[in-house]
Order: C-alpha cells, then sequence, then structure tokens
C-alpha cells in the first residue's frame, strides 16, 4: 500500500548529514519527494511510497546518523498522489 508521510525531526540534527543520510535510504527504497534543512534548526522530509518502506526512513528519522541528537519525530499522514520524481535535497 502506496502512501505519503510528512516528518519533522527536531534535536540537533543539522551540519551532521542528516538530509544526505534520509536522501541515500529513500533512493535506496525507491522512495519518492524531498527533505530541506528547517529555519527553527530542524529538518522537515515529505516523502511517498510503499508504506513499509516510509516506516523504514521514519526509523531512521528517529535515530539518525551518527553526530545526530533527535530530540523528537512528528509524522503526519496523507494518502499517495504519485507527485515526486525521484527523491531530492533542497534547502
Amino acid at each position: 500500500m502506496d502512501a505519503c508521510a510528512r516528518i519533522l525531526i527536531s534535536g540537533l540534527v543539522q551540519g551532521v548529514f542528516f538530509r544526505r543520510g534520509i536522501a541515500d535510504l529513500a533512493r535506496q527504497l525507491g522512495i519518492t519527494g524531498w527533505v530541506r534543512n528547517l529555519p527553527d534548526g530542524g529538518v522537515e522530509v515529505v516523502c511517498e511510497g510503499d508504506i513499509g518502506k516510509l516506516d523504514r526512513v521514519i526509523q531512521f528519522c528517529r535515530v539518525g546518523p551518527s553526530g545526530a541528537r533527535v530530540r523528537s519525530v512528528d509524522v503526519d499522514w496523507f494518502d499517495f498522489k504519485g507527485e515526486f520524481r525521484g527523491f531530492r535535497i533542497t534547502g
């Protein structure tokens, strides 16, 4: 089953290759969407694909790469729309 997730990650998550780690995993899993840094120091991810694979991305977000200190992860679920091509890092 396909779905779309918006993930907000807070803590020490910028400057530790968090976006790169998410992008690499998403591309490996065939997940589409994007990831970006937020002005408040957090990271936002919007991604679409198989719900089981999205769960793997969410699990990565709960831990992050070495050097990250994740404080919280909030996930909102939406209907799959198929609006993305590939996975990219923005902002």
